[in-house]
């Protein structure tokens, strides 16, 4: 069964063995500068130690120079190995101590076990939300066990430092995007898996023994699962981003799947399929994946039992998922997030890793593009100040949790080339309507831009939320009343005219 369902029993099968294959080491002459528990990074002896010349002039030591040097050559140097907690966070922090000015590391929270959630952001402008610079994240090993995704990202990280400066193409990624990556969710589950399993192993869980792909929650049900460490990470990490655009790396199958996994009635669940609002985007989303992979697109999935047609397939029609992290995201991140199961075995040999990475590489990077779809703009006042929690949409595809703008007054709408009517909405004020011709601008790291000015307004808007109950539900059992009243007044419209 694939990383997002429900586990399937361990089936009679021969473990891997091992621990996953050789593990990536750091070189003597920089071992020991992470420091257990992540408390601190000291630079390589002889780094960073400043020589006073006559009169005071500093000039940098010939050692900072030779351990920059170290450090880069590090960085590229990164092995198809499992890298377990100290060597994950050491190749985190020597990539950060090599690129300072591309990148930010920073923990989001930790584990129940105590261990860091580290996040690697990357970008021009690494430490900070820029205005009009969309905010991108991929997360892995959210399931312990599922370790393609977690190996995968680091080699993303590599390829983006290496060749920005170098490669066109990932320059202006990097310039113009932030992006997030988080190799893992779950480093308790990851460092459970004692013996490596392609099916099912207790690492899947978090330490507390609960499913963080059905811990968050739901726009459909009820879910009285408690919230886990690291699940409250993450939604304090949506909360205080502005994320437009996300995937969330699994094992177990080979397909791209998206929103909604849960649904209703509302969204067309008897017909077995859950449509989300922007049903047409995420179905683009998950094909450019697919379509960019060595052989997703080919849709036969890992046996004959289970195809998946052009290699994607709607959450819902798979199976129903509960308390999933993509619908979160979607309903109270206003990010759009799919789920991308990348390797039948979950659990694969280590020697097979390159090969995952060549599958990957060029879908990975198409993906984030994709990041630059749609529309972008500010709402502002008389006086030019932002207005937050102002509420932005194209019309015809309104959500239950209405899209907002951030503090900087900004909104992000992923849309397909295309003609649409932008509403911009200030609660208590005048709706403002805009008609705007979409193209694919991917290709130019940049959506189109058009901003709303309210002349009548110079106030700043209260923060405004949904709250984290189920929306869907409450909007079915709504339909549901008002349909007798609606065949009520039809009778009642029947009875006059036969009257008359």
């Amino acid at each position: 069964m694939a990383g997002r369902g429900p586990p399937a029993s361990p089936p009679p099968s021969v473990p891997l063995g091992g621990s996953g294959g050789a593990e990536w080491r750091k070189p003597a002459s920089v071992r020991g500068r992470a420091r257990p528990g992540g408390g601190g990074w000291r630079p390589p002896p002889g780094a960073g130690a400043p020589v006073v010349e006559s009169g005071g002039t500093m000039r940098a030591a010939a050692g900072e120079v030779a351990g920059v040097l170290c450090l880069v050559a590090l960085a590229a140097a990164l092995d198809f190995g499992y890298h377990h907690t100290e060597e994950l966070e050491a190749y985190l922090r020597e990539v950060h101590a090599a690129h300072p000015s591309l990148t930010h590391l920073h923990s989001i929270g930790r584990s129940v076990e105590g261990r860091d959630l580290w996040v690697l952001v990357l970008g021009r402008f690494p430490t900070q939300h820029k205005i009009g610079i969309p905010e991108f994240k991929y997360v892995a090993n959210m399931h312990g066990d599922e370790t393609v995704g977690r190996e995968i990202l680091l080699h993303l990280i590599d390829y983006l430092v290496t060749n920005y400066r170098r490669d066109p193409n990932i320059t202006q990624l990097l310039n113009n995007t932030r992006i997030h990556i988080m190799p893992t969710m779950n480093p308790d589950g990851f460092e459970a898996t004692k013996v490596p399993h392609c099916y099912y192993s207790r690492g899947r869980y978090n330490k507390n023994g609960e499913d963080l792909n059905r811990n968050f929650p739901d726009a459909f049900e009820s879910n009285n699962n408690t919230i886990q460490p690291e699940t409250r990470a993450v939604m304090n990490w949506i909360k205080n981003e502005t994320f437009v655009l996300s995937a969330n790396l699994h094992g177990g199958a080979l397909v791209a799947s998206y929103t909604f996994d849960n649904g209703n009635s509302v969204t067309g669940s008897s017909e077995g399929y859950s449509r989300s609002p922007d049903d047409d985007v995420f179905i683009h989303l998950a094909k450019t994946y697919s379509f960019n992979h060595a052989s997703m697109y080919k849709g036969t999935g890992c046996d004959s039992r289970q195809t998946f047609p052009d290699g994607i397939t709607n959450g819902y029609s798979w199976y129903q998922l509960e308390g999933g992290m993509q619908d979160y995201n979607y309903v109270w991140g206003q990010c759009f997030e799919i789920t991308l199961e990348l390797s039948c075995c979950k659990y694969p040999p280590a020697d097979q890793l390159e090969k995952f990475w060549r599958d990957n590489k060029v879908a990975l990077v198409e993906y984030i593009k994709q990041v630059h779809l749609g529309v972008k703009g500010q709402v502002t006042d008389k006086n030019g100040n932002p207005i937050p929690n102002a509420i932005v949409e194209a019309q015809g595809r309104s959500h239950i949790c209405p899209y907002r703008t951030n503090e900087h007054g900004e909104y992000f709408l992923l849309l397909l080339p295309g003609k649409y009517v932008i509403n911009a909405t200030v609660p208590g004020f005048k709706s403002m309507l805009k008609t705007v011709e979409i193209r694919d601008n991917t290709g130019n790291f940049s959506a189109l831009k058009q901003d709303f000015s309210f002349s009548e307004v110079s106030i700043r808007t209260r923060p405004a939320s949904c709250p984290k109950t189920p929306l869907y539900q409450e909007l079915e059992r709504s339909s549901a009343a008002v349909k007798p009243t609606l065949h009520i007044l039809v009778l009642m419209a029947a009875v006059i005219l036969l009257f008359k």
